[in-house]
């Protein structure tokens, strides 16, 4: 029997293994803090000189999340009684541990910057550079968070006034629509329809994203409705490699759908060099401009379809695949890129049916995606492929799995929305710099084997 050598992987449970001195050395190694020491450098020569080791306090925000402290005043009594682990931080003996309120305007400063987003791109550049992510499919979904504080008393809204029955006038209509038509133009960019998005770059999304707690809701696996008052964290991820290639915070209330394209426009915007051929998402993303702004970046979008009160097709089946006269379903057979067509074959029930050569049973069906890109989509929906790669999407599920097991994502100490990005941004940063120090150890361990 031939010996066959599996390959040496370094997994994140091996990370933790690794006695704590090294353990920090390394992820320190992978993050580059210069643009978080650039918010906190002296503006001028003059004057004393800085009393606090930012460089330790920022290494100290990244071990509370690698270590699971749950908040700030636990992470300062460690420093304060763990001479080694205040030592392994970036702290010297001789210096005064940092208070809660030092801390607290050192976040204050980083959310009012991008300098988390500016060093998880360098991050996920130096992985592409490095060869650890050649994802060809990324997954998008949503998960609740929780905020802090206790939801607001709910106050009672004031009855409108009855509306004036009959029909309206001509006059009195044109009238409505448009101060219909103002009153649309005049909301933020997330209250509108999703097509609006379209035409927007995408630094103005990030920008305009709501970021206040709201009251969310979602059906759990018993098909009920459970409530939340906090956040969503949206993300992308590629299905292989399972780095968070985009996230974004919102409030609760957000529709998922809203969040897609800014996702896919970040990824696009960030690193160009990346390209991808599938993005898989759930029903909840079944919107058309999700699918052209996937056209958009020359992929195809493998999406969970979501029937909204729509009467069956006659001639189809359920995945929208041509039938014959005696309904069964033609068999996807390929895809042409050069025309957008799909093609289908006849059912194999069709060998022995007395009906085969006649004129009302067709050979080949050729079927053009751009004619309804929801139902047809490359591979054919209900397809052996269009299968399998809508599986890959449990690659996001599991990542949020990740974060809110080992990486507190579902700790959120702050009040503010713009705090709890931080947090947000903090952690995902946090969970792809241990993805790149796994692979980084494990490409060493293979070269060792080699």
């Amino acid at each position: 029997m031939p010996y066959i050598r599996h390959e040496s992987l370094f997994t994140l449970q091996e990370l933790y293994e690794m006695e704590q001195k090294d353990r920090f050395k390394a992820i320190f190694s992978a993050i580059d803090i210069a643009p978080f020491l650039r918010l906190v450098r002296k503006k001028s020569l003059y004057g004393a000189p800085a009393q606090v080791n930012y460089t330790a306090m920022i290494y100290s925000l990244f071990v509370r999340i690698i270590e699971r402290i749950p908040t700030i005043k636990d992470l300062i009594k460690r420093l304060q009684h763990d001479i080694l682990f205040r030592l392994d931080c970036g702290f010297m003996l001789s210096e005064a541990i940092p208070s809660s309120a030092s801390y607290s305007r050192l976040v204050r400063k980083i959310s009012q910057s991008n300098a988390l987003e500016e060093i998880q791109e360098q991050l996920l550049k130096q992985a592409l550079a490095e060869g650890f992510i050649k994802d060809d499919t990324i997954a998008i979904d949503a998960t609740h968070i929780e905020a802090r504080d206790q939801a607001p008393v709910k106050t009672e809204k004031e009855k409108p006034e009855p509306k004036k029955r009959g029909r309206k006038s001509k006059a009195e209509r044109e009238a409505w629509l448009k101060q219909k038509q103002e009153e649309d133009e005049q909301k933020p960019i997330f209250e509108k329809e999703i097509a609006a998005q379209l035409g927007e770059p995408f630094h103005v999304l990030q920008d305009q994203m709501p970021l206040d707690p709201q009251w969310g809701v979602k059906k759990n696996s018993d098909g009920k409705n459970v409530f939340w008052y906090g956040y969503k964290g949206h993300l992308a991820v590629g299905t292989q490699s399972q780095y968070i290639l985009g996230a974004m915070l919102s409030s609760g209330n957000l529709n998922d759908g809203k969040a897609a394209i800014p996702l896919l426009k970040g990824i696009r915007f960030q690193h160009p060099g990346f390209k991808f051929k599938y993005a898989t998402m759930d029903a909840g993303y079944d919107y058309v401009p999700i699918y052209k702004q996937i056209r958009e970046a020359k992929a195809y979008a493998v999406i969970a379809y979501n029937r909204r009160r729509e009467p069956e097709l006659e001639g189809f089946d359920e995945y929208f695949a041509p039938t014959c006269v005696r309904e069964h379903s033609y068999r996807y057979d390929s895809y042409d890129p050069k025309y957008d067509t799909l093609k289908y074959v006849r059912p194999k029930e069709c060998e022995s049916c007395p009906l085969a050569d006649d004129s009302l049973c067709q050979k080949i069906y050729k079927m053009k995606i751009t004619t309804d890109f929801r139902k047809y989509t490359a591979p054919a929906r209900g397809s052996k492929q269009w299968k399998e790669i809508a599986k890959r999407r449990s690659a996001v599920e599991r990542v949020n799995a990740y974060l809110k097991e080992f990486f507190q994502l579902n700790n959120v100490r702050h009040r503010t929305g713009q705090k709890a990005g931080v947090h947000f941004n903090l952690v995902t940063l946090v969970y792809n710099c241990m993805k790149l120090v796994c692979d980084r150890l494990s490409r060493q361990l293979q070269e060792q084997v080699a």
